[in-house]
């Protein structure tokens, strides 16, 4: 199993309706063949300076890397992502053995 997460800051301008729009469209990402347990967090300490989290996981590493070559995730990442987010911290985990 593969644990995918990203942490991110979002561009100091970008108002809430943005903000809203973006997470809209990063749910989407969900109903991309092999995506599991996908959540949206949203950072509640201050120990960092990241303010949301995207996290899902996948059942191999061929899951995970048709996932990141899906036209939709492409695109997701090209159109919304890009734009919006100003810094971000992606981890990939697997579970020790």
């Amino acid at each position: 199993m593969i644990y995918h997460s990203v942490f991110l800051q979002f561009k100091s301008e970008l108002s809430q309706e943005q903000r809203d729009t973006f997470f809209a469209a990063a749910k989407k990402l969900a109903h991309i063949p092999g995506v599991q347990s996908f959540q949206c967090l949203q950072e509640i300490s201050p120990k960092n300076s990241f303010e949301y989290g995207l996290i899902m996981q996948f059942e191999t590493d061929a899951v995970y890397q048709a996932y990141t070559q899906h036209p939709d995730h492409v695109r997701f990442v090209e159109q919304v992502w890009i734009p919006a987010v100003a810094s971000f911290q992606e981890i990939d985990y697997t579970q020790i053995p």
